[in-house]
């Protein structure tokens, strides 16, 4: 019988599983014995429902298996290079999250010291970016950098139109805007949609480091600017945008027009990275103007994912009317998060990262994440394959060439994120024109790599490029394998006319010297009898 089009799979599985649930979730003896199904219950022979619950559930040990099964069709998260996302913690961290699975934040009363552990954070952020004091410092944890941007960014907003108000202008016509560089996360224009905020995109360029150019940026700027999103490392190339040049830009803006925008960074990762690898370059509080910043626990902060923080400078740039009062949890709570509930365990992970590693361990991890990924940006100019076009390789004055360069001093680099984003050179783009970048990506995935192939922001969207996160689980040796496997890609589809043919090269075996150093040479073995094993 052939299927229509219209009709939906899972029905006829369902069919046949409700026909056959009765027989199938055991197996029967001649003396009438029931013996249940060793692996996956009644479900390891018939179809599971994926979009209605099914008539009966199972035992726990098997919808276990069932679905660990299924995740294991997933990509390894060790080596997805495309994510930000922190992979691993100490087994101690595993233990203590396990522990307070249940708990939520919110219930400050039923959970004090929970509470006391998240009010410690901030003060610790606090005080890593320079508050000009951590007891009027205010910061709340957030699940993310996306929910802590539209924090600040709600701050800003309601500051301005109180500012308005009080000078008796209009808070509507016309509305307020935000200004950013056109490489901004999502996240960013999220923000500007959701809160209805004229989001204010400035071009970038290959001159402004593929990110904000601040002198462009004030062309943006006017009277209903609620503020300036400035990024702590793009999540394109991994440059740092320049805040204090912002800052003294808006310093003398202020002083010609009476207007003063403030500043919120977007410290999603380079929160913490610029802190421990390059403490004196200046981009945090210490720069009156920056009013709130954001970092990710759970991306260099080195905790797993579903945390983020948002600081604000005092409580003064933290509207009130932004802050509830709760009565009803047991005692007098305060709430000013997007969230209500959320979960308590990933802010006690962050806490001990802090306890465990300290300024110290932070800033080993940062060096050594830095350290891979200038390895890895060299291998790939070196190739003459690729164009780097992340700066963290490059020293700030001189050559890498020059003799006197000290390459161990991070302080003679230019600072930015652990980011490799590259593309093919125009030389080898000439001489193989048939071959297009993104299938690079897919012969790394067939390899177990994660590495994404996307176009930059708007401006240059016709610069296509792929892009490695070196995260503290990227160690030398993965690096080491992973510089194997670009090159072993790259000349594999220069010998191919098409992507398949080298799709089917990789399926008879890498090619490459490394793969094949200690094998025996095709032919070495005896002549096949015609059996299906060949004897050597």
């Amino acid at each position: 019988m052939a299927l229509s089009k219209h009709v939906n799979p899972d029905v006829l599985l369902q069919h046949a599983q409700d026909h056959k649930l009765s027989r199938a979730h055991s197996a029967h003896s001649s003396n009438n014995y029931n013996c249940a199904h060793p692996y996956g219950a009644r479900y390891g022979t018939i179809p599971l429902p994926k979009f209605r619950l099914p008539s009966k559930g199972i035992d726990a040990q098997s919808t276990y298996q069932i679905i660990h099964d299924e995740l294991t069709l997933d990509g390894n998260p060790g080596l997805n290079l495309a994510s930000f996302v922190h992979t691993w913690m100490p087994s101690e961290a595993d233990k203590l999250m396990h522990e307070n699975l249940s708990k939520n934040l919110i219930d400050q009363d039923e959970y004090p010291i929970t509470q006391d552990i998240h009010t410690r954070c901030i003060s610790v952020l606090a005080d890593l970016w320079h508050a000009p004091s951590t007891q009027q410092a205010i910061g709340t944890a957030t699940t993310g950098s996306s929910e802590a941007i539209q924090l600040g960014g709600l701050a800003m907003k309601r500051r301005w139109q109180e500012k308005r108000k009080a000078q008796g202008k209009s808070i509507h016509e016309p509305g307020p805007n935000i200004v950013m560089g056109a490489n901004a996360q999502v996240a960013l224009e999220k923000f500007a949609r959701y809160f209805d905020v004229e989001c204010r995109l400035v071009p970038i360029s290959v001159e402004g480091h593929y990110c904000l150019d601040p002198k462009k940026a004030m062309e943006y700027i006017d009277e209903n600017t609620i503020g300036v999103y400035v990024i702590l490392g793009s999540t394109y190339t991994g440059h740092y945008e320049p805040v204090k040049e912002m800052a003294d830009l808006l310093d003398e803006y202020e002083a010609r027009t009476g207007i003063s925008v403030p500043i919120h960074v977007d410290g999603a990762s380079g929160g913490f990275i610029a802190p421990f690898a390059t403490p004196k370059h200046v981009w945090d509080f210490k720069i009156p103007r920056v009013v709130s910043i954001n970092a990710s626990g759970h991306k260099f902060g080195l905790s797993y994912v579903g945390v983020g923080w948002v600081v604000w400078r005092s409580k003064d740039y933290l509207p009130k009317d932004l802050i509830f009062e709760l009565h009803y949890l047991g005692s007098v709570e305060y709430s000013f998060s997007l969230n209500f509930s959320r979960p308590a365990h990933p802010i006690i992970a962050q806490y001990f990262n802090f306890l465990h590693l300290g300024w110290e361990g932070y800033r080993a991890v940062a060096l050594d994440d830095l350290k891979n990924a200038r390895l890895l940006s060299r291998a790939l100019e070196q190739s003459g394959y690729f164009e780097v076009l992340s700066d963290i390789h490059r020293p700030v004055h001189g050559s890498i060439s020059d003799p006197n360069f000290d390459g161990e001093n991070i302080e003679n680099y230019v600072p930015g994120l652990p980011v490799v984003s590259f593309r093919f050179t125009d030389k080898f783009i000439a001489q193989h024109p048939h071959i297009e970048q993104k299938w690079v990506q897919t012969l790394l995935r067939a390899r177990g790599w994660i590495v994404p192939s996307y176009e930059l922001a708007p401006n240059l969207e016709n610069v296509q490029i792929l892009r490695v996160v070196v995260r503290e689980n990227i160690t030398v040796v993965l690096i080491d394998r992973l510089i194997v496997d670009i090159i072993d890609v790259v000349e594999g589809l220069a010998k191919s006319h098409s992507i398949t043919h080298a799709l089917s090269e990789f399926a008879q075996g890498y090619h490459s010297t490394e793969h094949t150093h200690g094998r025996l040479e095709k032919g070495s073995g005896s002549k096949s009898s015609g059996t299906y094993a060949k004897p050597c």
